[in-house]
C-alpha cells in the first residue's frame, strides 16, 4: 500500500481506534503511543492484505492485541481477561482463524506430490489410521508413517510460505493472512490456502 492509502486509512481509523484504546489505557500519553504503533503494524502488514476484504476486523484485532500486551507488560495496570467487556464491545464478531484455515486447507493439500497428498487425505481428512494408510498403499507402518510425517512438513512450509500465521505462546494460531502473492506466484493460484 502507498502512502496516500495510508493516510487513507489514518484518516478513517484514527479517532475510532484512538477511542477505543483511551477507553483501556488510562494515560492518554500512552494511548497516543499505542494508536503509532497499530498504525506500524498496519503498514507492515498491508503489502500481504491486498484485496482482503475483512481488513476492519483484522485492524481492531492489532488493536486489541496491542492493548493486551501492553496491559500484561505494564506492572502498574491490572491485566484484562481477553473477555472483558470493554476489550470486545466495539469490535465486530470473528470467526476462529483455525477453523477459517481448516476449511481451505484441503486445496493446499491438494498442492502436494501424489504419495504426499494421498498420504495426507486418508489419514488427516477421511480419517484413516496410518496403519489402515500403511495397508491400503502397500508399504510397512513404518514407511506409512515416514511418508505421511513427510507429507505434513510438505504441507507446513507451503503454509508457511503462502501466509503468515500469528501464534500465541501455545502454538496455537491467533491470526493468518496471505504473504505478499506468494500463493499466485508459485502456482498461479489466487490464494489457494489464505
Amino acid at each position: 500500500m502507498d502512502n496516500a492509502g495510508l493516510e487513507t486509512l489514518w484518516d478513517r481509523y484514527r479517532g475510532r481506534l484512538l477511542a477505543f484504546i483511551k477507553r483501556q489505557v488510562a494515560n492518554p500519553d500512552d494511548a497516543e503511543d499505542l494508536l503509532q504503533e497499530v498504525f506500524i503494524r498496519i503498514h507492515r502488514g498491508l503489502c500481504c492484505l491486498s484485496g482482503w476484504t475483512d481488513m476492519e476486523r483484522w485492524i481492531y484485532r492489532v488493536t486489541r492485541n496491542l492493548i493486551i500486551d501492553q496491559r500484561r507488560s505494564s506492572r502498574r495496570l491490572e491485566p484484562l481477561a481477553d473477555d472483558h467487556p470493554s476489550l470486545t464491545e466495539a469490535m465486530p464478531p470473528e470467526p476462529d482463524p483455525a477453523v477459517k484455515l481448516a476449511f481451505s486447507l484441503r486445496e493446499t493439500i491438494d498442492q502436494l506430490a501424489e504419495p504426499y497428498r494421498e498420504a495426507l487425505v486418508f489419514t488427516e481428512c477421511e480419517g484413516h489410521t496410518q496403519a489402515e494408510y500403511a495397508s491400503h498403499a502397500g508399504l510397512s507402518l513404518t514407511g506409512a508413517k515416514s511418508r505421511v510425517q513427510r507429507g505434513r512438513q510438505k504441507l507446513k512450509a507451503l503454509l508457511l510460505e503462502c501466509c503468515h500465521f500469528e501464534l500465541d505462546r501455545l502454538g496455537g494460531i491467533i491470526d493468518y493472512h496471505e504473504r505478499c502473492c506468494a500463493c499466485q506466484s508459485k502456482n498461479g493460484l489466487p490464494g489457494t490456502a489464505c
